[in-house]
């Protein structure tokens, strides 16, 4: 005598946010941002800062600051969407989706280079190594500008 079972399965999507949408936007805040590092932010960030973080200069490698500096924003994007993913609609909404990506990027730039860049330099032995905390408007400005453009990429991305 054989006996069977019937259970219920119900489907649990195990998705946060668009991961896909979150790097290329991530790319995208990256390339605006690393615009305005070169232009207007006085200081050799992409040639020396970044890059010295991972051993990679001195001397100046703005080359491999760019690599660098791209992998962070595409990293820093999928957080963003995995933020997005516990409020979807954010991302259905271009308003909403570009200020959060403002907040976004104000929160990256407290957490990572208010507090953590300053801490990381100084424990690779950087010659670059900024002040802790290292508080700089232009830098605000800067990681503002990122979250914009990756919130507004975001939007018009995401399925």
């Amino acid at each position: 005598m054989a006996t069977e079972t019937a259970t219920a399965t119900s489907e649990v999507s195990t998705e946060a946010g668009n991961w896909k949408a979150g790097v290329a936007s991530g790319l995208v805040g990256s390339v605006v941002f690393g615009l305005v590092m070169t232009y207007v932010i006085p200081a050799p960030l992409l040639e020396v800062v970044i890059p010295s973080m991972y051993g990679l200069a001195p001397p100046a490698a703005p080359f491999l600051g760019w690599v660098v500096h791209m992998s962070h924003g595409a990293v820093i994007g999928v957080g963003f969407a995995a933020l997005v993913g516990v409020r979807p609609s954010i991302g259905e909404s271009t308003g909403a989706s570009l200020g959060a990506g403002a907040a976004y990027g104000l929160a990256v730039w407290v957490a990572l280079a208010v507090l953590v860049m300053p801490v990381w330099l100084s424990a690779v032995g950087s010659p670059a190594n900024p002040p802790l905390p290292n508080v700089s408007a232009l830098s605000a400005i800067g990681h503002l500008v990122y979250g914009v453009a990756l919130g507004g990429a975001y939007a018009g991305l995401v399925d």
